[in-house]
């Protein structure tokens, strides 16, 4: 059976899918193409996999060819060492973990100098093998080791103790014993954490795990990250313990004592040196390696919902944005867009301390909005924001009773995350050349608001902050996962190839930032793309590139009607035969299609149809829905962001009071909420019903449950809960 047989049964039943849809996308993967066009494009080879399921495919996949490569580097290994004998290579073909396999090559892997190898070079080997084998003989065990008595041993002692090094390395490099006790130790063992007497720990971040004791199995996995960088800080100290049960058990069922040997002794005291000196801490490397694996698994897993849930959120469409980047002693920086996203104007107020020319900004910010017509006022959510929402809140009230009969300006805080990353990076300063640094904030604060996607792309995911500990998870790891969300959610929405900047092309399937520049650069040169056929003649777009590239990429308004949904080219010819069955032309407005497709589909049902058209039926459903809402934004689906009109304060808050919200973020003891007042409310998960999954962005209703102004803590409750 070939290799990717063996993987894509492997795979098929580890996501509880078909052999034979893990083995077509195994192919697809290999012959290059990217995700998001398998899961768009290929459903009838791949039999309907979603994103999802092909994404956990890959990462299956990648981790078994890993396995395969290190199996292969320690049989080649192992056969230089002339120790490859079948039993060992049937073991390894069979290991299925790097971890399992780790273990077989253990015992002969090349080691540093070890006591062990002292002991092996001074000829000892003999007699550790004596004290394994527990052999009984009429000597006693000086008897026994007089023999070996030489250069570098002098003693009898000697070469007992240099004997039991031995026998004590080949206990903990067994490997059973490591695997048994490994398994204990993760179902059974305890780990502790204590501070250390002199650490300073200011602001007891660390308090909880001062004197701290938990089931290895059930630690959760903030707990596990919490503790690691309390020890990386040299706050805590962390042990790992193991009953004695579980490793004597361990070691007694591979080295067998028989108190009728004269060698017992030997080899009890071996395996006391065994565990306390060599297994047991390599054990508990192995059980916090692989409880921050998993920590770290999880921790990226919420970072990437999270960033879901902020780049999918509904864009303001038809806005136009006064954003405002707030600050204390350097005032609040303020930058107006059009609906476009392109600047109009921009200025610096000084409301709060220590100037306190909150009357001048207020006219200032006036001025602006009547000048420019401004609709939605966007306010970060960093320092001073409270305060100046509190100022925007009185500018909205003086407009209203100024020009009651004009629509109501509304306000919204947005996520200031990574703008000041942005502000200073090469991007930034190719869109806004003659923008001071402070200023490009605001105009990314503003254009947030419009469209988060378009904005947020912009900014290393790892700098929009809507995750817990990802500073101290795997970078590269974390990197991926992030990379594959941005490059979700991109390619599910769509991207206007004749307006979207180079970081948002840079994401599409089969682009990349070279290309991405290169499309740009024609586009300045050549004006906008009539179709999209002419993106071939951009220089090192290729049809590889093209093929998977041209489905998420519009053309709104060009020569090509098609060009404006998510109808692959390859797909144009049956896209085009459905229209003409149902009388209906390319051009005909998308309003006007859905009746006469409906009476299409009653003459002739889709899977007749597709047989008709030969075509999938998967693949036509999708064109269908594409005919009657081309290129259709799914965010838009999503309820719209809470626009408010005034603020509230800690004294407003009252138990029971229900108030809508905005999830800021989610981790793994609940969701901070955005209820309109300077400090963020907590969910907590135990008020929250289960099953709920809750969505950074998302808008929902709670109640107070309870409030700590003195400590600026907002407890919330499911609306109904609170009075529980």
């Amino acid at each position: 059976m070939s290799a990717m047989n063996d993987d894509a049964r492997t795979i098929a039943a580890q996501l509880a899918i078909r052999p034979e849809q893990a083995a077509a996308t195994i192919a697809l993967l290999d012959d290059g193409n990217t995700l998001p066009f398998i899961a768009r494009y290929r459903k009838e080879q791949t039999g309907g996999l979603d994103e999802d399921q092909i994404r956990r495919l890959t990462e299956s996949l990648a981790t078994l060819r890993a396995v395969a490569t290190r199996r292969a580097a320690i049989v080649a290994a192992l056969q230089e060492q002339g120790a490859a004998t079948p039993e060992l290579l049937a073991q390894l073909a069979a290991a299925e973990t790097r971890t399992a396999l780790e273990d077989l090559y253990a015992p002969y892997r090349p080691k540093r100098r070890t006591r062990a190898s002292i002991a092996r070079e001074r000829g000892l080997q003999p007699l550790a093998d004596l004290i394994i084998r527990q052999a009984p003989a009429r000597e006693t065990p000086e008897q026994l080791a007089r023999p070996f008595l030489g250069e570098g041993v002098a003693t009898v002692e000697e070469a007992l103790a240099g004997a039991r090094d031995i026998v004590a390395e080949a206990i903990s490099d067994h490997p059973d014993v490591r695997r048994i006790t490994r398994d204990r130790a993760l179902n059974w063992g305890t780990l502790r954490s204590e501070k250390i007497e002199k650490a300073d720990d200011p602001r007891a971040v660390f308090q909880t795990y001062y004197d701290f004791s938990s089931p290895v199995g059930r630690l959760r996995p903030y707990q596990t990250l919490a503790i690691n960088r309390g020890e990386a800080e040299k706050i805590l100290r962390v042990k790992v313990l193991v009953q004695e049960r579980d490793w004597q058990g361990a070691i007694g069922a591979a080295f067998r004592p028989d108190r009728r040997s004269p060698l017992l002794a030997q080899l009890e005291l071996a395996i006391a040196d065994a565990a306390a000196r060599l297994l047991l801490p390599a054990i508990e490397r192995d059980v916090r390696g692989q409880l921050t694996e998993g920590a770290e698994a999880h921790a990226i897993g919420v970072f990437a919902a999270n960033l879901r849930g902020l780049l999918t959120q509904p864009p303001l469409a038809g806005q136009t944005v006064l954003g405002l980047d707030p600050g204390f002693r350097t005032g609040c920086k303020v930058a107006v867009v059009d609906p476009t996203g392109k600047l109009l104007d921009t200025a610096t107020i000084y409301p709060h301390e220590p100037q306190r020319r909150a009357e001048e900004a207020l006219r200032a910010l006036a001025a602006l909005v009547a000048r420019h017509g401004v609709t939605l006022v966007a306010i970060g959510n960093g320092t001073a924001s409270r305060e100046t929402e509190g100022l925007v809140a009185e500018l909205i009230r003086r407009e209203g009773a100024a020009s009651p009969a004009r629509p109501p300006l509304r306000y919204l805080m947005i996520s200031e995350a990574g703008a000041s990353v942005y502000s200073a990076s090469p991007l930034a300063r190719a869109e806004l050349p003659e923008l001071d640094v402070s200023l490009r904030g605001a105009v990314s604060i503003g254009r947030r608001a419009q469209d988060p996607l378009a904005e947020l792309i912009k900014i290393d995911p790892q700098s929009i902050g809507v995750g817990m500990y990802q500073h101290d998870v795997d970078q590269p790891r974390l990197t991926a996962a992030l990379g594959g969300v941005v490059e979700s959610v991109v390619n599910r929405v769509g991207v206007d190839v004749n307006t979207a900047s180079p970081a948002l092309l840079t994401h599409v399937a089969g682009i990349g930032p070279k290309l991405a520049e290169r499309i740009v650069a024609y586009r300045d040169e050549h004006g906008p793309f009539p179709n999209r056929a002419t993106l071939r003649k951009v220089q090192g777009l290729g049809p590889k590139a093209f093929e998977q590239a041209a489905g998420f990429l519009r053309v709104r308004g060009g020569d090509t009607p098609l060009d404006a949904s998510a109808i692959h080219p390859e797909s144009y010819k049956v896209a085009t035969a459905v229209l003409q069955r149902a009388g209906l032309r390319p051009a005909t407005a998308p309003p006007e299609r859905a009746g006469a497709l409906d009476a299409l589909l009653a003459r002739q049902p889709v899977a007749a149809l597709a047989g008709d058209l030969g075509t999938g039926e998967p693949t036509l459903r999708d064109i269908l829905e594409q005919l009657v809402r081309p290129g259709r934004d799914p965010r838009e689906d999503l309820p719209p962001p809470l626009l408010r009109r005034d603020v509230l304060s800690m004294d407003d808050l009252k138990p029971g009071l229900r108030l809508a919200g905005t999830v800021r973020n989610v981790v793994d003891f609940g969701a901070f909420i955005d209820i309109g007042v300077k400090q963020d409310g907590l969910l907590h998960r135990s008020q929250t019903p289960r099953g709920t999954v809750l969505r950074v962005g998302e808008v929902i209703e709670v109640a107070i449950l309870r409030v700590e102004a003195e400590r600026g803590r907002i407890a919330l409750a499911w609306p109904g809960e609170g009075e529980r």
